[in-house]
């Protein structure tokens, strides 16, 4: 049956029990076995009241699997703790650092008669403080991922519509203002805007603010939408650390377009521009396909025949089509038996998946036989509620688009392709042979810290030490003599699969300590690991080393792995429970790697 953490977790969120209900809704969070939690260390750095922000955000947080800590600042000192620091801010070295400012902290408002200039100059005022912040920021925590609020609009202007014309109206300022927080935000890594002004808008000014809880409590937005402001922070804290979903998995009938197709067929079910509820589902499939541009993975569960379900994709007006679809079961399985066969197929974790079903029978027994699956309420009458549901829940929201993202399905696309030809070799051998597989592996690059730092938020399986990394650490590491840094990428006559594989490597003395080695599970069992290690040895013994150091720290999903350095010669020198210590002698060592060819890295 449905627990109550699942039912308060489910989408649309009741907003008043997170608030009312947050301790004994962090117990019960807390209490959960088997939760490998990400510890991460937060400042928030406070321009208001953000005690029951900072509680909602920390149950947002656990429900993902990150447990945080927390500093906060002393009400409105947020400019003097990043500028002038703080010792017990010091002491506590933020992982995470929230600006939590909004329009109550403007202090260089511009006024009725401001010239343009005074009103520019206001402008360049108040980008100047927030720059000193976050440059001031960046020096002390270097390695320290920093979330700034833009600003939300006011409710009154004293100018009416006049407000977004005239240089001194608060709208406008405000919007200039923000698109200078946007510019500086594009041009600097580590450093996330929270769009308060889009969520603001989005619950409506009215309901955003409360003057009198302003003036009461020094509260700068209203206490009812205190956990919509929450999540929004969580949002981002979650894609910063790998820790949003992966694929989107579809009903069709009543989902993707109207009516039923094996009744209906094709030509009758509702989808294009002819009618209302046509309209609505059309808009979902293109806020489907969307998704798919940007690298979530699209996936259909649906009770059907499947050859009479693929016909309702040739409808002329569907925005999606068949092969939009890295997995497609249609036929008369329960759905969670064919949920979890979509989720070994595509070689991802089921906690990976969202579900979307206009049945709420189907949605429940999901959510009973598969809690770790995230299934949102939606209304099959109101279709925009699909969209709503996904958007609201922000579970594939992304910081940040890399070309790997938006390759993403076609790469699962050509892994099919892969299967299939593996199936009609007579040998494995021949299958990679087969392949013309060629790796490109090599020290960390600044085009790739981005998709290193997400993979090691997202690699679960194949990862020996299940090391968390932000993009700062990773460029740290890049730049500091005593670390071998190594990324691999592969490709083959399918397709590029894109960056898969990392490893980080200290030395001390004359030894390597494996401190991170990862891949990416669309590429097992095709060499590339043991294309890394020899690269690894050649780095290593040209740096002077003489050994090589491993670590297993197990965790829940990375069993695969628990042997793998016995698998390529390492000697265990040490146990403690179900982790391990490894050791290799590199003299002598020979190559490991076969089916792949090294391409030369150029420059």
């Amino acid at each position: 049956m449905q627990t109550d953490l699942q039912k308060i977790f489910t989408y649309p969120y009741d907003n008043n029990l997170l608030i009312r209900k947050q301790k004994s809704i962090r117990r019960e969070l807390l209490a959960r076995k088997c939760v490998g939690y990400i510890d991460k260390r937060i400042a928030i750095l406070c321009g208001s009241t953000t005690d029951d922000i900072k509680n909602v955000l920390e149950l947002f947080l656990l429900e993902a699997g990150i447990r945080p800590q927390f500093y906060q600042s002393e009400y409105n000192k947020y400019y003097e703790d990043a500028v002038f620091g703080n010792p017990e801010m010091e002491a506590f070295q933020p992982e995470i650092i929230v600006v939590f400012t909004s329009v109550v902290n403007i202090l260089a408002r511009p006024v009725l008669g401001d010239s343009n200039d005074a009103v520019r100059d206001k402008h360049d005022a108040e980008m100047k403080r927030f720059t000193q912040i976050w440059e001031k920021l960046t020096a002390q925590y270097p390695a320290a991922i920093i979330i700034q609020n833009n600003m939300e609009l006011s409710y009154e202007t004293g100018l009416g519509n006049l407000d977004v014309v005239e240089s001194y109206g608060m709208t406008r300022f405000i919007e200039q203002l923000n698109r200078s927080f946007a510019d500086y935000a594009a041009m600097h890594d580590n450093f996330y805007l929270h769009d308060l002004h889009g969520l603001a808008a989005r619950i409506g000014l009215s309901k955003w603010h409360d003057r009198f809880q302003y003036y009461a409590y020094k509260l700068a937005m209203s206490y009812d939408v205190i956990p919509e402001v929450s999540l929004g922070l969580a949002k981002i804290i979650k894609g910063v650390l790998g820790k949003n979903k992966k694929c989107l998995v579809l009903d069709l009938d009543n989902t993707l377009w109207g009516g039923i197709i094996g009744d209906d067929g094709m030509e009758n079910i509702e989808i294009g521009h002819e009618t209302p509820t046509a309209e609505a589902y059309t808009a979902f499939q293109q806020y489907v396909l969307d998704l798919k541009e940007r690298g979530v993975i699209l996936a259909i569960c649906s009770k059907n025949e499947e050859e009479v379900a693929k016909t309702g994709f040739d409808h002329p007006d569907s925005v999606l089509h068949v092969d939009d679809f890295v997995s497609f079961h249609a036929n008369w399985e329960p759905k969670n038996r064919n949920i979890r066969a979509i989720a070994e197929e595509i070689n991802i974790g089921t906690d990976s998946l969202v579900f979307i079903d206009d049945n709420p029978a189907e949605r429940q027994i999901v959510r009973d036989t598969m809690p770790e699956v995230a299934v949102p309420e939606v209304d099959p009458v109101d279709v925009f509620s699909y969209i709503r549901a996904l958007e609201g829940a922000g579970y594939f929201e992304p910081v940040a688009i890399s070309e790997d993202d938006r390759k993403r399905n076609a790469s699962y696309m050509e892994n099919k392709q892969r299967k299939a030809l593996a199936g009609a070799m007579e040998s494995y051998d021949d299958f990679l042979q087969s392949l013309d597989m060629y790796a490109e592996i090599d020290a960390f690059q600044p085009i790739y810290f981005d998709r290193i730092a997400q993979l090691t938020n997202k690699s679960n399986q194949f990862n020996l030490t299940t090391r968390r990394y932000t993009r700062a650490d990773i460029a740290q590491m890049a730049a500091e003599p005593q670390y071998i840094t190594l990324y691999g990428r592969l490709t083959d006559k399918f397709g590029d699969n894109g960056l898969v594989s990392v490893v980080i490597g200290e030395k001390i003395g004359n030894v390597l300590h494996i401190r991170l080695w990862l891949m990416s599970c669309r590429v097992l069992k095709r060499g590339m690991e043991q294309m890394m290690l020899d690269v690894l040895v050649e780095r290593a013994m040209a740096d002077n080393c003489k050994e090589l150091m491993g670590y297993y720290y197990k965790t829940a999903k990375n069993k695969m792995v628990a042997e793998l350095y016995a698998k390529f010669g390492f000697e265990k020198v040490m146990q403690d429970g179900d982790n391990t210590v490894w050791k290799m002698n590199l003299e002598g060592y020979e190559k490991q790697g076969r089916f792949i060819a090294l391409k030369e890295v150029s420059g």
